[in-house]
Formats: structure tokens, sequence, C-alpha cells
């Protein structure tokens, strides 16, 4: 074993979170200001606001009942951002500075559905589930108008751009369009076209026409003079979000003329653009594979020109409005990460793998994300190559994909295989060079593929797509579903663990059997080779990790301390110590010489599935089902450091305090001893003072100069010395000081007086009785006394 070559000074003892990449948008409504720099989303309770540049979230405003938000609107002019809650309650926010500037009731008798601002920044409409439409003055603060007439749920408001006109459209479950009037607070048409929910309402710049889109597969375009349905344009999709365009050519996305022209975004998952006049489709995005693609919002800053559109797996992808190319991609919600790794030769970036088809890379300085499209369903394991910039993923589709990341950080796919008759569950690369990668499969298989000698260097195949991989070996290794596959440091060797509750080792590349480790009671989700001895680690379903021999197969050690399945383990510090993440949520750091779980790090609320660490053993990186990625730093030097200067500190303090009560300087003493937050060393100081010719005036004086903060300090170990009989006279001292020259209102001001008060009075009642009882018992000893004295003899006669 290892433990020989490392010292104990090279263990680690404790990780701290150095970074969370949590969810920051789970659904609903998404924004941008005018300038593009800042991005509004809704998660639960809160409204996060991300800065674009970065992908760092500025801030994350909360109401104070922590409810749920149910919308929200910025107005035109930045200043002004206004949340709705599950409570009832509407608050406005001064957002930069992250405060409430005010906070009333919606009146509404359900929850507010939608709002919007009109465009002079002063008047709210709110769209209540109660079918009611109110308008509220955000400047001085009152209600101005309340519409009723809409069946079911509001869903949509508009304010007219002109604000002049002063009209507010609205449309509610009935498919249909209200348009009212504020001058008259009345409705003044009933605009029904649609036949199914309409999904937004939009306006040109002249304000003379209205653009709206719906779940019927079609766009209609209105005249605001007539309040008359212009042009139906079918659109061949379920529409979530219509933007009309300026009208100016954009030959990138085919518009030549100056028509009316406006942009769709709906569940075929693709944003296309349509000339309104002929009713033709003139551009439309690549459609890119997999499910959740769809897109759910779509919105346009024009101002900045910029494009945002929101996919149903919560991704967030930002466009140039002129030519639709990509500028930014966030990742807002992971659902369940089932795989991290480390990217890159310095661990500059990380990939997750979640609940999606779709990878996200992450680079942990700036935040950037970059999401990945290749597999067709869930992606299920990763792995990396040696040096970093090749990474593996296999998925449900029972495919695999190489990807190659360039040094700029951007990642393609540069090969693809499949064979697999089931979902391919886990992938491990080779570990010496780029050479070959192995899978195991949910029907129960383990396939070897080799990669080309040229593909690290290259990123496409001849035809201009990846390269495809065909598998080398296939072997039957299990009789259930393989769930980790590991390969040796030398790559002379494999591992696999399955579900039949045994792990076995082949020789490679031919994949013969060496061995079977059997000793599991229940299914093992994680294999893993030491670094630096023949041993294999193995993490199982009932609770343990075992670590075995691959000379002999036997069981060395058993390490239990989790409550629940131990789904990966790691080796770290040279193969001297494990770090294992479980379903209970908890990652622990195990001594395996002593078998001691050195540290538990609880920092997830759910199955922890992903554990990385990084190639200088400096971090790790854990993912779990609660969505969030974390990434852990080693402190266990910089906690030996601090410790070390805290024990050096407290030398030179104890000199100090020798020094002081040397030089009879006990104010100076008495302080120090209460900073250092010793009972004892307090005590020490208070009975030299005691052992002081003028001991009452001087603890009187040194006592009543001290500070509150430090009074109360004292008063809390009196507290502790008065519970013992040889201490209690120092503790009596001190609280007849205090108690003989501190008003009765001072010392009830006192932090925690109360509690101190209550341990004091019972002991010393107790100390007072037995001072009693040994007075009394003293003053029938002095009674004895006097009384067993013998008489005086008469004096003997003096012999003449």
């Amino acid at each position: 074993m290892a433990e020989a070559a490392a010292g104990v000074g090279r263990f680690k003892s404790n990780y701290a979170v150095e970074r969370k990449i949590e969810p920051f948008y789970k659904g609903g409504k998404v924004q941008l200001d005018q300038t593009g720099q800042h991005l509004f989303c809704v998660c639960g309770t809160r409204v996060n606001i991300l800065d674009v540049a970065s992908g760092t979230m500025l801030q994350s405003l909360e109401q104070e009942d922590q409810e749920d938000i149910t919308a929200f609107d910025l107005s035109p002019d930045d200043k002004v951002l206004v949340t709705a809650s599950r409570a009832l309650l509407l608050a406005q926010w001064a957002w930069q500075e992250g405060s409430i500037t005010r906070l009333w009731k919606a009146i509404h008798t359900a929850p507010v559905a939608t709002m919007a601002f009109d465009p002079t920044s002063t008047l709210l409409a709110t769209g209540g589930c109660d079918g009611a439409v109110r308008v509220w003055d955000v400047v001085r603060h009152y209600g101005t108008h309340h519409f009723r007439g809409s069946p079911g749920v509001i869903h949509l408001v508009a304010f007219h751009p002109d604000p002049a006109r002063l009209l507010l459209f609205s449309s509610a479950a009935d498919t249909s369009i209200r348009v009212w009037s504020l001058q008259e607070q009345s409705c003044l048409a009933v605009l029904t076209a649609h036949y199914s929910a309409v999904t937004s309402l939009t306006f040109s710049a002249d304000g003379h026409t209205m653009l709206s889109s719906g779940r019927d597969k079609i766009c209609i375009v209105w005249d605001l003079q007539s309040l008359q349905a212009t042009r139906t344009v079918p659109v061949f999709e379920s529409v979530e979000a219509a933007v009309l365009l300026p009208e100016e050519p954009a030959p990138e996305l085919g518009v030549k003329s100056a028509g009316l022209h406006f942009l769709t975004a709906g569940d075929q998952g693709m944003l296309r653009v349509w000339e309104a006049s002929s009713g033709q489709c003139v551009h439309a995005q690549r459609q890119l594979p997999g499910p959740g693609q769809e897109l759910t919002h779509c919105t346009l800053a024009r101002a900045a020109g910029l494009l945002l559109s929101v996919t149903a797996d919560h991704n967030l992808l930002l466009y140039e409005a002129r030519s639709l190319q990509l500028q930014k991609q966030f990742a807002g919600y992971s659902e369940e990460v089932l795989d991290v790794r480390f990217l890159g030769p310095e661990d500059s970036h990380v990939v997750v793998a979640s609940n999606s088809p779709c990878l996200k890379v992450f680079e942990l300085q700036t935040s950037a994300c970059q999401i990945l499209h290749g597999h067709t369903d869930i992606v299920l394991a990763l792995d990396v190559f040696r040096k970093g910039w090749l990474f593996v993923s296999c998925a449900k589709d029972q495919s695999i994909c190489v990807w190659r990341m360039n040094k700029a950080g951007k990642v393609a796919c540069v090969a693809q295989g499949s064979g697999h008759t089931h979902s391919v569950g886990t992938i491990c690369c080779s570990r010496l060079k780029e050479t070959f990668l192995v899978t195991g499969s949910q029907d129960c298989t383990v396939k070897l593929w080799p990669l080309p000698e040229a593909l690290p260097s290259k990123s496409t195949g001849p035809d201009g797509g990846p390269v495809l991989l065909q598998a080398q070996a296939t072997q039957h290794c299990h009789d259930k579903d393989i769930n980790s596959v590991a390969i040796a440091p030398n790559d002379k060797l494999l591992a696999t663990g399955s579900q039949d509750r045994t792990a076995k080792l082949w020789a490679l590349p031919q994949c013969q059997l060496l061995g079977v480790f059997s000793g599991h009671r229940r299914g093992l989700w994680c294999v893993q080779f030491s670094p630096m001895d023949q041993v294999l680690a193995t993490a199982s379903a009932d609770g343990t990790v075992k670590l075995w021999a691959l000379q002999d197969f036997s069981c060395l050690k058993t390490f239990e301390g989790h409550d629940a399945s131990v789904l990966k383990v790691a080796f770290v510090s040279r193969g001297t110590q494990l770090l294992s993440s479980g379903s209970d949520g908890l990652v622990k750091l195990w001594t395996i010489k002593n078998n001691e779980c050195v540290r538990t790090l609880d920092a997830h609320e759910d199955k922890v599935w992903g554990l990385h660490c990084s190639r200088l053993d400096d971090h790790a990186l854990t993912g779990a089902s609660d969505s969030c990625v974390i990434l852990w730093k080693d402190v266990t030097e910089a906690e030996q450091a601090e410790e070390q200067a805290k024990r050096e500190e407290q030398v030179v303090k104890q000199q100090e305090l020798d020094n002081l009560l040397h030089e009879k300087r006990y104010l100076r003493a008495l302080g120090l001893a209460i900073s250092l937050d010793r009972p004892h060393t307090v005590l020490t100081v208070i009975q030299a003072i005691q052992r002081d010719p003028e001991s009452c005036e001087k603890l009187e004086a040194t006592v009543l100069q001290l500070r509150r903060d430090q009074k109360e300090a004292l008063l809390c170990f009196c507290v502790t010395w008065n519970t013992n009989s040889r201490h209690c006279h120092e503790a009596q001292a001190v609280l007849g000081v205090l108690l003989r020259h501190e008003a009765p209102e001072e010392l009830l001001a006192y932090d925690g007086v109360r509690a101190s008060l209550e341990a004091l009075l019972p002991y010393t009642e107790r100390h007072f009785q037995r001072l009693s009882r040994m007075l009394q018992a003293a003053t029938f000893l002095d009674f004895l006394w006097h009384n067993m004295k013998l008489p005086t003899l008469p004096a003997a006669p003096v012999a003449l």
C-alpha cells in the first residue's frame, strides 16, 4: 500500500466550497433591459438579474413574503422593477440597489399572472387569474382603473406604444383580444380571430400595426386604426412568441424589401423569419437534434440589437438581431446532474451532463457557458483524456460522442459511434495516450473503441461531419446492467462493476477475464483503480466502499459511513485517501491507512452522481440531483497554516500575560486574558489580584475599568467558576463588584444576563448554605473549645 510513501502531513483534512453553479431560471418570463447588459428571469421565489457580458449573477431579489414570483416587468426606462407574488403582494424595486421602495396589495382575488408597463414608465397594468385587469400609477402610488369582463385567467397585457392613445390590450382564456380605453374606462373592441391561446402581442414602431401569435399555428396582423385583421399568416407550428422586426433590409435574415417582417419562436425549436405580405418563410435556423429544443419565449431588445430566446430545457440563447448570430448561451436549470468532469490542461473548464441530451461546458473564470448538441437522448456519463482537450460522452440513445476543445475554449464533436443495443451508462478513456475508450451498457456488454491516430488533431471526418468509430472488441461481462467501467493507469487492465453485485477484472485489449471481486450485498455503482498501487476501489448500493487486491482478488478494507448507496469513489492524495459520494447527498473523505472518515462535506441536498478530482489534486467537482454543481477547494494547507498562526499567537499572548502579571499590570492582563477567551486564564489573573495585599481595592478598580463587552464575558466566566466550590470565591468577588457598582438597569442590558443569573442563583444558594453550615460548625467548635478549658490550678505552697 502507498500509505508508507506519503507522510501524515500530505493527507487532506478538509475541502471548502469555492464556487457553486446553481439554477437561476426555472421557467417563466425572461426580459432584457434596453441596453442589453442585464438579463432578468424568474427562479421560484426570486427574480435573478444576470450580467449578460460575464454571465455572473448581480442580484437575487426576493419579496418579504418569500412566496413564488408569478409575474414581473421592467419599466422601459430601466429604472423600476415590479414583481408580484402568490401572496397577492406587488413590490416595486430599486433593482440596482436590491431594495424594495414600495409594497402594496394587488387587490386581485387570485395571483397576478402577467403585467406590463406603458411607454412612459408611469402606468402598470396587471392581469390576474381572477379575470380582472388593473392599472396602477407607480409614480403617484394609486390604482387608476379596474377592467372586468374577461373569462378565466388573463395571461397577456400590453399597452399601445403611443402614450397619447391610452389603449390597453389584454387576452384571456377565451382566445380573444380585448382593447380597453383608459380615457373612457371601457372596452372598445373584442378582436376574435384566434382559435387557441394568444401567446404574444407586439406593435410596429409607428403604432399602426399589431401582430398577435397563438398556439393555433397562425400569426395575425391587425390594423389598429380600424381594429380589423388585415392578414393571417399560417406558420405551421404552435407559436409561443412573435417579434416584429425593424423595417429595414437584413440580407442575412432574408429581409430584402422594406415591408413588414416578423420572427416566430415555437415548438419546432428554431427561429423563423416571415414576410407578412406574402406569408412566406424567408429564413429558418438549422434545427437542433434531440428533445427539449422547443422555444418557449422570445424577446427583442431593439436599442441593443439583441434577441433572446428560451428553450424548453431552460437554456437561454442570445443572438445578434440582424443576423441571428449566436452571441451568448446561458444554462438556466440543469435539473438532475448525472456526471461532471474538469476540462483543459489546467482544469479551466467543467463539462456537465444533466437530465438532457445537451452537454453544458462552463468556463470557471468567466462563467461563460457553451451548450453542446450531439446526442438525441439523455447523456448518462462522461470521461476526459489525460491532456484535457479531448473528452467523451455516452447516452440513452445507445451512442457515444468524442468532443474536442480548442485553445479558445470552443468545443466541437469530432467522432461518433454506435453499436450497443441498450442505453450506454458508463464510459472510460485510455490513461496513457488518446488511443481507445471503453463503454459499458445495459445490454450487459463492454465495447472497446479504438481512436484513429489523426483524431486528436483534426475536428471533422472526410465528409465534413464527425468521424465514425467502430468497436474493435465486444465482451458479454455481467448478467445485469454494467454501471461502471475503469481502465488501469497502464492501459492493460479493465475493471467492470455491475448491478449483479460483482466487479470483474479483464485484460486488455482482448477482454480476457482475470478474476471476480465478490463481497458486496447490493449492486455496484462505481469502480476505480488506485493511481499508485495494485488496488481497486468499489462503491456499492449497500452503503460501503471496499478496497480489493488485484493479485488475489481479496478484500483489503471496507469503509462504512454512508447511510445510503455510495454512487462514486475517487482516489486522492496519491492514492492514500478516498473521496466518496452517496445518494444521501454527502461527500466523505477517508484515510485508507486507518479506515477513518476524516471529513463529511454536506452541501448537496440530493443524490451526488458526479465526482471528479483535478489533475493537481487541489480541487474536486461534484454534481447532484439538486441541479447544483459545486467546485470544492482543498483547504488543508490553509487551515494548517491558520492553526499554526493561532498557536504562535497564543504562545506570544501567554508570554505577554505572564509578563503583565509579573509587573502587576492587572487591567491589561485581565483584558488580554478575556480576549483569549480562556476562562481558566482569566481565573488565574483574578487569583493573582486577590493575592495582592490590597486585593479588594485592586479587584474593584480593575473590573470597573473593563469595557462592557469584557464585563459580559467576565460574567459568563463567573457562571463557569461558580459551579465549582474551589473557584466560587473568585466568582463571588467579581459578582460583588458588579452588583455594588453597576446600576440594575445597566446589568439587565448585558447580553445574556438573564441566562447567567438563572445559572448563578442555584449554585450561589448552595455555596451560601455550605458556608452557613461551616460557620455554624466553627462556632460550635469554638464554644466547645472554650468550655473544655481546664480551670486554673491553685498555686503550690512555697516550701520554706
